[in-house]
């Protein structure tokens, strides 16, 4: 068995894609899967399977819930070394933002140039888009385009949550 970490993407925002998360830890436990936990409604697991998850939590979701989110799945390795590689480790942790994709973003620089403020910086590390954003991502335009500008769909999650999960992984019982 291996430890997962899920990334659900737009669960529970503005009442659409509701997803209670005792009832998706239950529904997850029912299909097999173990150590299973979750932090706030956002949608972020923390899971132990034989094999990637994404593909059949996706469908458990949609079976139990009645729609089908997008599921970032990466290891626990994975996690551990995209947040050892976090280039703006010492900002606040609600103005970086870490959004993992699902290959290495292929950036379109023309779009990064037209979208984002001057106060923002970024970095790509293997699969994951660090994003520093000091004047935070509510107004953001490289956020509201993110896509187009990673040339991937990415799933984002900021450094509070990050090392939230990082406290759970280290402190799971197996």
């Amino acid at each position: 068995m291996n430890t997962y970490i899920l990334f659900l993407r737009g669960v529970n925002v503005g009442g659409k894609n509701l997803l209670p998360m005792k009832d998706l830890r239950s529904c997850l436990g029912d299909a097999g899967y173990a150590n299973v936990q979750t932090y706030i409604q956002s949608g972020n697991i923390i899971l132990d399977s034989a094999a990637d998850p994404a593909v059949k939590v996706a469908g458990v979701i949609e079976k139990k819930f009645g729609f089908r989110p997008a599921v970032m799945s990466v290891t626990e390795s994975e996690f551990m070394a995209a947040a050892m590689q976090n280039p703006f480790s010492e900002e606040a942790g609600n103005t970086v933002h870490f959004y993992f994709c699902p290959r290495k973003p292929n950036l379109d620089a023309s779009k990064l140039e037209k979208w984002d403020a001057n106060s923002e910086r970024y970095e790509v590390h293997g699969n994951v888009f660090y994003l520093h954003a000091p004047d935070g991502i509510g107004r953001s335009k490289l956020v509201a385009n993110i896509d187009a500008c990673l040339g991937v769909c990415g799933t984002g999650r900021n450094l509070n949550t990050v090392r939230k999960l990082q406290d759970m992984l280290q402190n799971r019982t197996a």
